[in-house]
């Protein structure tokens, strides 16, 4: 699977690492199941280096989060794959995790990358074309953009739509999240965009692995009708 981002100048280049294609987002009720732990390391060996798992607990304490976090952080990189944090770019700090996702209630990107220098990536989650504009603009390794399609998760959000996702996803370090399936993983890269953040399809599942293998064929079957057109 082509991990190179595609812009040229972009800051994504200068990290040791390749951007995920595909990042595995967690909620609260996802890491109160007992069992979390192993269905995510299962998750990031079916994911490996085109893997990203994304710990989002809101509830969670500081100290929660950081256990878990060094065991995931452990299970990631034995796999290949990189462990981001939402928000909690202390908890990033403290772990070493590879990455920090940033929303409407998070510190600055500009003020992140001061604290957490070159070494990792910087996502922000958006929810339109000029949010993405913006994120990207101060400095944003990628901008998550959402939802793309009516979404469980969010309901009585209305989706955004693909056309919202052409608009600023071509050429651009932009990954679509709300609503992917693995069947609407080729439209969504049609549109341009660089991967998918999903959290029902993954969590949501008897099988997490056999999810995450599903959702990495697809985004390998679409990137290669992508370079072959």
């Amino acid at each position: 699977m082509d991990t190179r981002p595609r812009r040229d100048a972009g800051r994504a280049v200068r990290l040791s690492r390749p951007l995920p294609r595909l990042f595995l987002v967690t909620n609260d009720d996802v890491i109160e199941d007992s069992a979390f732990v192993e269905r995510a390391a299962s998750a990031v060996v079916a994911g490996g280096r085109d893997c990203a798992l994304q710990l989002r607990a809101h509830r969670a304490t500081g100290g929660r989060l950081w256990q878990l976090a060094r065991q995931l952080k452990a299970a990631a990189e034995g796999a290949g794959a990189t462990l981001w944090l939402n928000d909690r770019l202390d908890v990033a700090l403290a772990v070493g995790a590879h990455g920090v996702q940033l929303g409407m209630r998070s510190l600055e990107v500009t003020l992140a990358r001061r604290l957490l220098g070159s070494s990792g990536w910087i996502g922000a989650s958006v929810h339109s074309p000029a949010e993405a504009d913006e994120a990207l603009g101060r400095g944003a390794d990628v901008a998550v953009l959402g939802n793309v399609y009516a979404t469980p998760s969010h309901p009585g959000r209305p989706a955004l739509g693909l056309e919202a996702l052409r608009q600023v996803a071509l050429g651009r370090p932009i990954v679509a999240i709300g609503g992917i399936t693995p069947e609407r993983v080729a439209e969504v890269i049609e549109m341009g965009a660089w991967g998918v953040a999903v959290l029902s399809g993954v969590w949501q599942v008897q099988d997490t692995a056999a999810a995450v293998r599903r959702y990495r064929q697809a985004l390998a079957d679409a990137l290669r009708r992508t370079h072959s057109d």
